[in-house]
């Protein structure tokens, strides 16, 4: 085969992949949702908020972006050989990037991170340095919590459950207190996160068998770690439906009630075709669990508005 027969990915699409899209865009989700139910407590109306405070918005996108390509490009960096098993798409499994380059662009990414959020203001600044430093103990040896499948969860759920929820509403709001609709928001992440956590390694055994990474799905087997996200996920919905619908103040009991009763029996519903002896079909499951998370950015900020005012 000649060289000029040879195909090479575009840098730009080995970057995307590397910076694990779906992450990115519940990064950017969680950032607008929380901005936009800080503007309808304003007072002065989501439109109006939005436009004179758009730099606030911008500054907080761009350094939760650059932090978020620190944690996931860390954990490629570790997990290089796991990857070519579990992952052989990603950038460095593939070798489309070599280990200097990922290792450049995670440093260039915390740094970006940090500067940006310490620039913002010091609410965003204890965001992104406290995720950093979840982020940086889960993938880096010697402490690596990955291995162990507890503190595995615990450090995705604690980041994009609480740390990410309050800190950037603290930071949007200036501070307390926290509004009743963003401590819903919190707690149905926190759970929800929980279950991408441990349902995520379920399509992976073949590779963390290898490696010696204790998953759930390993120690319980994949239908039990299955059943639990399931379980977990249906939980958050019976949640927002009883708190948001019928005792929390801030909330649209309506619009809470009838629109999260529609995702959850279309999640349920999706949830009993899956086949786990396919991997494929896990594979997909997971992603479609990703897009109930973009979902609930969208809901909350929709199920909230109707108590402020919108322009």
């Amino acid at each position: 085969m000649s060289l000029s027969s040879v195909k090479t990915t575009p840098w730009w699409l080995s970057f995307w992949k590397f910076s694990r899209p779906h992450t990115i865009i519940g990064t950017s989700l969680s950032v607008v949702a929380l901005y936009v139910i800080c503007a309808g407590a304003s007072g002065e109306g989501v439109l109006v908020y939005g436009w004179r405070h758009f730099p606030v918005l911008l500054g907080a996108w761009l350094a939760c972006l650059c932090g978020n390509i620190y944690i996931v490009g860390l954990n490629q960096l570790q997990d290089v050989e796991i990857d070519r098993v579990n992952k052989p798409h990603l950038p460095l499994a593939a070798a489309e990037f070599s280990l200097a380059q990922g290792r450049w662009i995670v440093a260039i990414a915390g740094i970006l991170a940090i500067a940006t959020a310490a620039w913002q203001g010091v609410w965003l600044l204890a965001t992104v340095g406290i995720s950093l430093m979840v982020g940086t103990a889960y993938s880096l040896p010697p402490v690596r919590l990955k291995r162990f499948p507890f503190w595995a969860s615990v450090c995705i759920f604690s980041v994009r459950g609480v740390i990410v929820n309050l800190g950037l509403f603290l930071h949007f709001h200036q501070g307390f207190p926290v509004l009743p609709p963003v401590w819903l928001l919190t707690f149905f992440i926190l759970v929800y996160t929980f279950a991408i956590a441990i349902f995520k390694d379920i399509p992976d055994t073949e590779g963390d068998r290898q490696y010696h990474i204790a998953t759930y799905s390993l120690r319980l087997g994949a239908e039990r770690v299955f059943e639990l996200a399931r379980w977990a996920i249906g939980f958050c919905y019976l949640s927002v439906i009883v708190a948001g619908g019928f005792f929390l103040p801030g909330v649209n009991p309506w619009v809470a009630a009838v629109s999260h009763a529609a995702v959850w029996a279309f999640f349920w519903w999706r949830s009993s075709q899956v086949d786990l002896a396919d991997k494929a079909a896990v594979t997909r499951f997971y992603q479609f669990i990703w897009k109930l998370f973009y979902v609930e950015y969208i809901l909350f900020p929709v199920v909230s508005l109707p108590v402020f005012a919108v322009a």
